[in-house]
């Protein structure tokens, strides 16, 4: 590529740049020479190079992208996963929610004053010196009812080492829903089409734009607690651990930008097909696997003793935690399975042994692969000018 061939060239010559001149002698051209020697104490610093070439001459920018690795804390039982993400200069740090299913990033604002916002870190704009007004209004509304709203910002955000000036969502009003939860708010990873406030960048937007990652993509391990103990779980921005799964990723190409929406092709149980196919999306913001109604009764109807309750939607028998069972989703020509195990997802706690069930119906027309898929399968979002996400099942 010629980026990397300018680079290594660039470091070539700026390592003889600090080699020392001896002395002059006549050429015989009428000239003189000046021999040169290497620096015995020279270390090869690509990135510092790189910095000196910019410095020096402001119009060429070169790029040297790197990867930034968040560790994740799992909020039981496996409910959601947080990472811890730091914003302004000096860093105030946040726990937000990375949201595939959205695309803003906010937390609250130090003016912020309801129930929700003063149980949370809240952001204080001037304390940061790289802060930048923005101005324009904001809000934002989930599929929860919970709503969000306020004003934007631009300020540097550092991900795992990974740092660009993003434009941010500070809120000044939070519903109530927001109070009881132990992230400071939302990380969106969506495309900018879904953006709150139309022209908006997303960070990944600005991250690729700027050279910031060594590869257009974040891939995401979210560590269940029956198989991981909830240990572990990272997004690594700009880069792909081949140790957190096996076999090769399938790449199956993004049918509509806004959401990472995909061709759901088939669902299966146990290898044998249901006949069911939809649009679909890979969500990290959403726990359950949601489906559309009929898919949802194909599913279950293979789960001896599930029922579709009118109050708490499908239950399963809390004993099919032991099932060696799998629901299988056929995604570019390869089915990822999800053992009925993680369809036992949380006791119902009324004594008649039920528990809620990881996939649950109402979805019709759109499904969506929530955690209870992501945790069984490492995926890739990658962003290039035909994205795609990779998927493969995880090393267990």
């Amino acid at each position: 590529m010629r980026i990397t061939a300018l680079v290594t060239l660039a470091a070539a010559v700026l390592a003889f740049t600090d080699a020392s001149p001896i002395a002059r002698r006549p050429h015989p051209s009428g000239g003189h020479s000046v021999p040169l020697t290497r620096n015995a104490n020279y270390k090869h610093n690509t990135r510092a190079q790189i910095a000196k070439l910019n410095k020096r001459y402001p119009g060429l920018q070169i790029l040297a992208g790197s990867t930034g690795h968040v560790p994740l804390t799992d909020v039981s039982p496996d409910l959601e996963y947080y990472g811890t993400v730091a914003v302004g200069t000096p860093a105030q740090n946040f726990k937000l929610d990375f949201d595939t299913g959205s695309s803003d990033i906010w937390f609250p604002s130090s003016s912020c004053t309801t129930t929700a916002c003063k149980a949370h870190n809240r952001f204080y704009s001037s304390r940061s010196t790289s802060y930048q007004a923005d101005g324009r209004k904001w809000s934002i509304a989930y599929g929860d009812g919970s709503t969000a709203s306020g004003i934007l910002g631009s300020d540097l955000v550092n991900v795992g080492g990974i740092s660009v000036r993003q434009t941010i969502g500070l809120a000044t009003r939070e519903s109530s829903q927001f109070g009881s939860s132990p992230e400071d708010g939302l990380f969106g990873l969506g495309f900018n089409t879904i953006e709150s406030v139309s022209g908006v960048k997303t960070f990944l937007d600005n991250a690729i734009a700027a050279g910031a990652l060594a590869q257009p993509v974040v891939s995401v391990f979210l560590p269940s607690e029956r198989l991981f103990n909830g240990q572990g779980g990272e997004y690594l921005f700009g880069g792909i651990d081949s140790t957190k799964y096996t076999g090769s990723l399938t790449y199956v190409p993004v049918t509509q930008k806004g959401y990472w929406q995909i061709l759901v092709q088939d669902a299966s149980y146990n290898g044998v097909s249901l006949g069911q196919t939809s649009q679909g999306i890979v969500d990290t913001g959403t726990t359950l696997i949601i489906v559309g109604d009929a898919a949802a009764a194909a599913i279950h109807s293979n789960i001896p003793g599930s029922v579709n309750d009118p109050t708490n939607g499908w239950l399963v028998p809390c004993s099919a935690s032991s099932s060696t069972a799998n629901i299988g989703f056929k995604l570019g020509g390869v089915t990822f399975n999800v053992p009925v195990a993680d369809l036992a997802y949380e006791d119902l706690g009324d004594g008649s042994g039920n528990c809620f069930s990881g996939v649950q119906g109402g979805q019709n027309g759109l499904w969506i692969l929530g955690d209870v898929f992501i945790k069984n399968n490492y995926c890739v979002f990658s962003q290039t000018s035909s994205p795609s996400i990779g998927i493969a099942p995880l090393a267990v």
